[in-house]
């Protein structure tokens, strides 16, 4: 299985820069029972059927992108360097982060963010480094929410930098768990009205929480994808999000994770027949043609990048031919691409 079984053409205009208002006016490409129809997110009530399950990530985008400046002193007087921080995730020991220029950092050194954060480099290795910050808990969240900016994608961030307005955009309504550096992307359509149209119906929510990490952008190095190495993430499935899916399975209800992170979680927790456990930790589950869907029976889900194992995933869903098929009629009729873009919802 080839890299290249996964690439096609993308007109650069149809990347979306903003996400489209209201939210749940975004268009939905609805692809069920071997057909291809144009809707809208706000269809969903009357596409979905009462007691489908859509399995929900809350987790909670952080403003983890920082510009800060390193002061040293020389002989000539004090050098500053503008530092620009991109937080990954919590570590033992402070944070692991990547940083522009790294070269210009050296362990010991600080970096201050205005006058309300600064962060000391506590180690510097492999291309990143673990920042010590001088607030925790609380105070850190709250500095953070003052001088962090919402970390866009790169393919967006490299058309316009963030501003306020991403801070509301680049979150979804039920958001509740700190800690993801990029939003699950497919539940940004989503606003409180649909869903009270949604349980009017009689769908049923299941909140996860998986944090989604710098890692879901990395593009994949190898020609055989088969031996790709995933990035991990933390996720937690519950108690009653377990049961519930169960129940759900039990009663032959569908199961639609919204989003790939929601999905990727719920198969990493799913037993081979299926049942869903309770589940805390890292997955780095990487889900390519040939894999068999424990407990999966449709994803709502954005339009994603060529050769990317988002890609992968779809395809593994739906089938490579049929994605072909899905995404040259979405690149046709001019659907809006990747995090702030359109949605399909697919149904093998």
């Amino acid at each position: 299985m080839k890299l290249s079984d996964f690439d096609f053409d993308l007109p650069a205009d149809l990347i979306a820069t903003r996400p489209a208002r209201p939210r749940s006016s975004a268009r939905l490409l609805l692809a069920e029972g071997g057909t291809i129809a144009d809707r809208r997110v706000g269809d969903l009530p009357g596409i979905l059927r009462a007691g489908d399950v859509l399995v929900l990530n809350d987790t909670k985008v952080i403003p983890a992108r920082l510009t800060g400046t390193r002061a040293r002193a020389t002989p000539q007087g004090e050098a500053t360097a503008r530092i620009e921080v991109t937080l990954l995730e919590p570590a033992a020991d402070g944070w692991r982060a990547l940083a522009k220029p790294l070269r210009k950092l050296r362990v010991g050194e600080v970096i201050r963010f205005g006058d309300a954060l600064s962060a000391e480099v506590a180690a510097i290795a492999e291309g990143e480094l673990t920042l010590r910050f001088d607030a925790q808990g609380d105070a850190f969240d709250a500095a953070l929410s003052q001088v962090g900016a919402m970390p866009l994608p790169p393919y967006i961030a490299a058309l316009r930098a963030p501003d306020d307005q991403d801070r509301q955009d680049y979150q979804t309504v039920w958001a509740a768990r700190r800690g993801a550096v990029a939003a699950p992307t497919a539940s940004l359509h989503f606003d409180d009205a649909l869903l009270a149209d949604l349980a009017a119906k009689g769908v049923e929510f299941v909140h996860v929480t998986l944090h989604v990490g710098a890692g879901t952008f990395l593009p994949v190095k190898v020609e055989d994808v088969t031996t790709h190495r995933m990035h991990a993430e933390w996720g937690e499935v519950g108690a009653d999000a377990a049961a519930a899916i169960n129940r759900a399975r039990a009663e032959g209800r569908r199961v639609i994770p919204v989003g790939t992170t929601a999905l990727r979680l719920i198969e990493s927790a799913a037993a081979p027949d299926g049942t869903l456990r309770p589940f805390q930790g890292t997955t780095d589950i990487f889900i390519y043609p040939g894999y068999h869907f424990r407990v999966t029976d449709g994803l709502m889900t954005n339009f994603h990048l060529p050769k990317s194992t988002l890609l992968m995933l779809v395809s593994a869903l739906m089938g490579q031919e049929k994605i072909r098929e899905i995404y040259a009629h979405a690149v046709n009729s001019g659907y809006r691409f990747f995090s702030y873009g359109d949605a399909s919802l697919l149904i093998p």
